[in-house]
This record gives structure tokens, sequence and C-alpha cells, in this order.
């Protein structure tokens, strides 16, 4: 019986990658450079070569190694299939059918942000439930769907995109995806530096957030956290959003429970004790009880959820 499995995280920069047991043990991590040049050719040569380095220095029976789990930095289809990722600078690129050439173990691929979703399902803020949403409040906002212990990939790989749902209909700047209003412009890190700056420009209250030279999103929780009224009004302006969207994904979805990670997280529970407020105000009655919890592994997500994918392929 398999006693090991791999997870990678492929990001821009640097793959992440980690060699668990099958119950979840996280034994060894280590990272390799993302070679992005012609084309990203090098890319999965490069993690296959890291892979066998490990085996081979750990004397690992072929028969002792499930598979590969990998999280890529795009959409991906259930059978495998890369529809482009524009960091790797791949194309269209079945990346299960190609790894597994190279490593000669199974392989399963998802979206970065949905095996996120799975690491914190097995073993970080979701454990113990099979039924989850996660939401990523970083530098854009990011999800992922976990329905029966399953990713939802949808038919274009774009399950979970969640920070590409329109909020506001009369948004007049554009969102890094091409379109206006999406809950990434107001409830990112970014978008809660956009609301503090529109705040600012609204009213004349005093806040120390004015005496900042560059405002971020964590000066606005701090300065939230002493009392700052300003302060309090954004963060309850961002609550506002992301809990009245939660509320439509939960009418569709209703997951057992709500994962939030990303940096933004940090703020810890003022931000979501104030989501949550507004989630159970817009929610669906069936749907009010759903729990809200901080994600626990960080920037181990990916290779958890990655690892965890190929035991339940």
């Amino acid at each position: 019986m398999a006693k090991y499995v791999f997870g990678v995280d492929v990001g821009g920069t640097t793959v992440k990658m980690g060699l668990f047991t099958v119950e979840g043990e996280l034994l060894d991590k280590w990272e390799i450079k993302t070679r992005t040049e012609d084309g990203g050719k090098n890319v999965l040569p490069d993690i296959a070569d890291s892979i066998k380095e490990v085996i081979e220095s750990k004397k690992l029976a072929k028969e002792d190694v499930e598979g590969v789990g990998i999280g890529v930095p795009g959409p991906v289809k259930e059978d495998g299939t890369v529809l482009k990722c524009v960091n790797l600078g791949w194309g269209i690129l079945n990346v299960e059918d190609e790894l597994e050439k190279l490593v000669g173990y199974p392989v399963k691929a998802g979206n970065d942000a949905n095996v996120a979703a799975l690491g914190e399902m097995w073993q970080g803020g979701g454990k113990g439930h099979s039924n989850l949403v996660m939401v990523t409040l970083g530098t854009g906002v990011g999800g992922g769907i976990i329905l029966n212990g399953k990713m939802l990939f949808g038919v274009n790989g774009a399950g979970g995109e969640i920070g590409h749902i329109c909020v506001d209909d009369s948004e007049t700047e554009t969102c890094g995806c091409g379109n206006k209003g999406c809950l990434e412009q107001y409830t990112s890190a970014t978008g809660v530096v956009r609301l503090a700056g529109r705040a600012m420009a609204a009213s004349d209250k005093k806040s120390t957030l004015r005496e900042l030279e560059a405002v971020t999103a964590k000066d606005v929780f701090d300065a939230a956290k002493a009392g700052d009224e300003l302060a309090l009004e954004i963060v309850d302006t961002q609550a506002r959003i992301l809990g009245r969207a939660l509320a439509q994904i939960a009418c569709v979805v209703d997951p057992e429970i709500f994962v939030i990670g990303g940096g933004v997280s940090k703020a810890g529970s003022i931000l979501t004790d104030s989501v949550k407020k507004y989630f159970e105000h817009y929610a669906f009655h069936a749907c009010r009880q759903t729990k809200f919890a901080l994600a626990q592994l960080g920037n181990d997500a990916g290779i958890y959820g990655s690892a965890c994918s190929i035991l339940g392929r």
C-alpha cells in the first residue's frame, strides 16, 4: 500500500513542493525556481527532476508513492487541461498527461485556488468539513469550492472565480479582468485601499489614516481596531459587500463553512465577525448558520491541497 504523495504548487516565481504521508503529515518541503522562459517549457521537467531527486535521496520504492498533485495559476479543466497560464507562458496544455510521462506516477492537476481550498479542508481551517468555500483576500480575490470532498472545476476550469462576481453596476474603474464592479475591486487588499481613498475624499472626518503617506489594508484594520471612526466605516463597507456576495454564493453552493484566507485575513475577528453579520442579514434562511473560519495553512495550503487531490482522484 502506498505511503507517500507529493504536492506541488506552481507560482510565477517559485514552485513550492512537499512530501506527505497519505494521512496528511508534511515530511519535507522545498522550493525550486520557476523557469518561465521559452513558453515555460522547463517548468514540468524541472518539477519531475526535483521529485525524482527526493525519491532517490530518501530511497523510496516506486510502490510507496501514490502519485503527484499539482496546482497551477490558471483555469484547469477536470481532465487536467490548462487553458492558459499567462504567468507561466503556457497555452493549452494537459498538465496531467505531460507530468505523468515525466515522473512515471499518476498526476492530478487543479487551479491553485481550488487546491488551496482542498488543503484547508484536509488539514486546515476547514478540517472536518467536506463542503466548503475558501475565499482568499490578497492582492486580488481568489476562491475555491469543495463539494463532497471534491474540487469544483466547472466546464472551463473557472469554477470558484468568486472575485469576479459583479457587485456594483455603477463602478467606473476597470478590474484586472476587464470588467467593472467586481468583488475583487472592494474586498481585496487593494480594494480596501481603494475604499479608504474614496472615504477620505468624500468626508472631512478626522482619521489617523490621513497622517499616513501610503495607506495599506493593514493600516485600515489596525486603525479600526483602535476605534478610528472613518476606518470603522471602511471596514463596515468592505464587510457589507463581501457578506452580501457570500450570501449569494451560499444560495447556490450551500457550504458547511466559509474559510477566509489571504493577507487581509490576518485582520482576524474584526474581519470575520463583520462579514458574518452581513452574511446573516442577506442570506437565505436555510443558510444563515453557515460557519466562518480563518485559514490555517498559509502559503502551504497549495501543497497540502495538491497532495490531497491525488488521493481523491
